[in-house]
Parts: C-alpha cells; sequence; structure tokens
C-alpha cells in the first residue's frame, strides 16, 4: 500500500523534482551538462553483451566498489559495467578513475518515467546496489522486471533500524528486489535479516580491499620539499566547526613545535576561501592550494581546497585527523589513511565507520581524542615521538592487511547473482 502510494505521489511530482535540481544547479550541486541524464535519458549508447548495473550513492561508496569493478572486468573479458552515482563529485572522480569497460552515468531521480527510460535504455542484466540507500521506484522496477540483484556492503545501523522497521511491510517489499544482500558487520546482518532481507552473509567492508586514493609524482615531490624538516599535521574531509578547532590545536601547539604546519583538506573545496579567511582572522599566515601556492616557512595553515588530492597528503602528512568526527558527522573512512602509512586520529562522532573504528582502536592502529585539548595532546606526541607513531601504523597495517582478502570473499557470495544473470566464465 504504502509502495503504491509511492509511486502515485511520484508520477505527479515531475515539476516539483526539476525545480528542486534547478535549484540545486544553481547552487553548483548538479551537472548542467549531464542533467538529462537525472531523468534517465542516458548520454552514451548500450554497449553489446552482458551489463552490470552497479549504484553507489556517495564519494566513500563509489571508491569502494572501484576493486569490486576491476576484478568483475578481469574475470569477464566480455563484460561491461554501468555505474551510477548522485553527486557531481562522485561523478569526477568516477571519470578519473573507471577502468576501460566501465561507464558513468548520472542516476536517475526515483520518478516512474524516468526509472522506466533508465532501466528501457541500458537494460542491465544484473544490478549490484551499495550500502543503505533505497529508491523505492527504482528497486520495485528491477524487481518487475526479474532483473538478478544483490545489496552490497550492506549496513543497517540502530538509529536506521529503528526508523525503518515502524515501515516492516514497506521495507521487506524492497529488500525482497536482492537475492543476495553482503552485510559490513553480524550487526548490520542481523538487523537486515529481520527487517525481511534474503541471503544475508557478511562478509566485511569492502573499504578494506578499496584501493587507497592515487597521487601524482610531480604534486608529491614539489609538497614533500615544501615540507622537508617540519612538523606537520592533517585535518582531513573537514566539516564547519572543525577548522576552529584545528586553529586552536595550531595556536596551542605552535610555541611547543617550530615551524608547526596544519593542513586542513575541507570537505567541500568551495568553502576554502571563506576558510582562509577565518585564519586570517585569527592572526594564521594561510597559503591557499586553489591559488596555485605551497606552504612557504611563514604559513602556519595550508588550505589544501582541491578537489582529488587526498591521496597526495596522505602519502606526505604523518598525522591524520579524521574530519566528520570532531563535530556529528558521522566521520570519514579512516582505511585509505591506515593503508598510507598515516597515524589516525579520530574524535567521538565516527559511527558512519564504528566497525572499522573500533578494529583498528582495539589493535591500537587508530586512537580516538575527545575533544581538542586531546587533539592537541595527541598530535604533539605523535609528532615528536617516533616510536609512538610507528606502533600506530604498524598495527593499523596488520588490520588493514588481515582484511584486505575481503572482495575474494564478496565474490564468492555473488557468484549466483552474477550466474542467474548468465555472466560466467568462458569453459
Amino acid at each position: 500500500m504504502l509502495l503504491a502510494l509511492y509511486r502515485g505521489l511520484t508520477t505527479i511530482a515531475g515539476p516539483a523534482v526539476r525545480l528542486y535540481l534547478d535549484r540545486r544547479r544553481a547552487a553548483g550541486k548538479e551537472d548542467s551538462a549531464r542533467q538529462a541524464e537525472r531523468f534517465g535519458m542516458a548520454s552514451r549508447p548500450r554497449p553489446p553483451g552482458r551489463l552490470v548495473w552497479i549504484h553507489a550513492a556517495s564519494v566513500g561508496e563509489a571508491n569502494s566498489m572501484l576493486v569490486l569493478i576491476d576484478r568483475l572486468l578481469a574475470t569477464f573479458p566480455d563484460l561491461t559495467v554501468l555505474m551510477t552515482t548522485g553527486t557531481v563529485t562522485s561523478a569526477e572522480l568516477m571519470g578519473r578513475r573507471l577502468p576501460d569497460r566501465a561507464i558513468h552515468q548520472y542516476v536517475p531521480v526515483d520518478l516512474p518515467g524516468a526509472v522506466n527510460r533508465f532501466l528501457d535504455h541500458w537494460r542491465p542484466d544484473a544490478v549490484l546496489w551499495t550500502e543503505s540507500e533505497i529508491w523505492p521506484n527504482l528497486l520495485a522496477a528491477v524487481r518487475s522486471r526479474r532483473i538478478p540483484a544483490a545489496l552490497v556492503n550492506a549496513r543497517m545501523s540502530e538509529r536506521s533500524f529503528g526508523r525503518w522497521r515502524r515501515l516492516s511491510g514497506f521495507v521487506s517489499a524492497l529488500l525482497a528486489t536482492f537475492q543476495v544482500t553482503l552485510a559490513q558487520t553480524e550487526g548490520d546482518a542481523d538487523r537486515l535479516r529481520r527487517l525481511g532481507a534474503s541471503g544475508v552473509t557478511s562478509v566485511g567492508n569492502l573499504k578494506f580491499s578499496a584501493e587507497p586514493p592515487p597521487a601524482a609524482a610531480e604534486p608529491m615531490e614539489a609538497l614533500g620539499r615544501a615540507l622537508a624538516g617540519r612538523p606537520v599535521w592533517l585535518l582531513a574531509s573537514s566539516h564547519p566547526g572543525e577548522e576552529e578547532i584545528a586553529a586552536a590545536v595550531h595556536e596551542a601547539l605552535a610555541p611547543r613545535l617550530p615551524g608547526l604546519l596544519t593542513v586542513i583538506v575541507p570537505r567541500h573545496a568551495h568553502r576554502g576561501t571563506a576558510l582562509a579567511g577565518l585564519m586570517r582572522d585569527r592572526g594564521l599566515a594561510v597559503a591557499q592550494r586553489s591559488a596555485g601556492a605551497l606552504p612557504g616557512p611563514a604559513d602556519a595553515v595550508y588550505v589544501a581546497d582541491t578537489m582529488g588530492e587526498l591521496g597526495l597528503f596522505y602519502r606526505t602528512v604523518p598525522v591524520v585527523c579524521m574530519g566528520g568526527s570532531l563535530v556529528p558527522h558521522g566521520g570519514q573512512n579512516p582505511v585509505e589513511p591506515a593503508l598510507l602509512g598515516c597515524a589516525v586520529l579520530y574524535g567521538p562522532h565516527m559511527w558512519n565507520f564504528g566497525e572499522i573504528t573500533g578494529m583498528l582502536e582495539e589493535a591500537g592502529g587508530a586512537l580516538p581524542v575527545a575533544d581538542g585539548a586531546a587533539l592537541a595532546e595527541t598530535v604533539q606526541r605523535l609528532l615528536t615521538d617516533e616510536t609512538a607513531r610507528s606502533r600506530v601504523t604498524a598495527a593499523a597495517a596488520r588490520v588493514t592487511e588481515e582484511n584486505r582478502r575481503i572482495i575474494d570473499r564478496a565474490l564468492g557470495q555473488l557468484a549466483p547473482v552474477l550466474d542467474a544473470a548468465g555472466i560466467r566464465t568462458a569453459a
């Protein structure tokens, strides 16, 4: 009943959705050149042969799917992968990192007409949906067309479970789209089963199998020269409210650590100029990467407001605090800096990565900090005690290495869905 009501409302919601997307486009949150894709109008022809559609909502989810895409294409030489995401940032990432035989499109808005145009054009043989994003019309259409489907890297937090179980019949009907559900943890698996998911198995988090973000050699060498000999720490993917904490940490530590440089990579690069102004208002000398600057000896803060360069900073800065964890945003992925040898710190708000941070923390491979004062104390200790820093990075390396083969378990569990779609290796 709820699904029928939702479908009826979205059938007449086209004008409102167009207005909403127009406002997002004006704010730089939609791609003007490709907006037709949001209404199911493909910008590319469908290649011949078998096609797997993979959907990931965000940058982090899309990045974790790249290793799966690589393995699928290597295993099935005639296969094409269609990757959909919903954000401009994730589309830019996919444009740089998708391999040959993989196509990116924006996911259509969840209007019946857009959904049907999309599926009529691409005719996917199998669907792999990631994490926990639910679009009722899309999932119902996949089910009605009897397309084999799996929910991959699925998570269901206690908070989300509490909301969804009030609509258990509605959610169960949507989860019935998937013949296989690969959960990140046993807790996720249990909650998904209780909501009606089928074929549920806990295989771990595919973020452990993802390749770390790349970095070009020339910028890395240039930045390395600029940072040489200086104590440096990084606030990665910061949110409003966290930069003030980072500035206070810098002000507390600068008298004790001569030459200290604080690097801030804002989660949203367009905030860079305002962020640089905030630092200058506090009397801190700032270099801004989007202006083409490298940090000079007199600079206290480096605002790295460019897209897709976290891999560069994870390779050149030894101590990293995860953004989104010092204020209530749920944190950012700590596996990437851990894979690249950083000592990882995080604040009290890491609920989006609770399982991963728990594994790292239990092994001594990441350190929690309660507030700005604790952050300052821990940053100072790790920058001045190389032995302590090495213990953290070595423990993190053990955890990441032990979990790198999660992709193999996931592929094994996906075999029934791929087989049902006729996607098989040559005999």
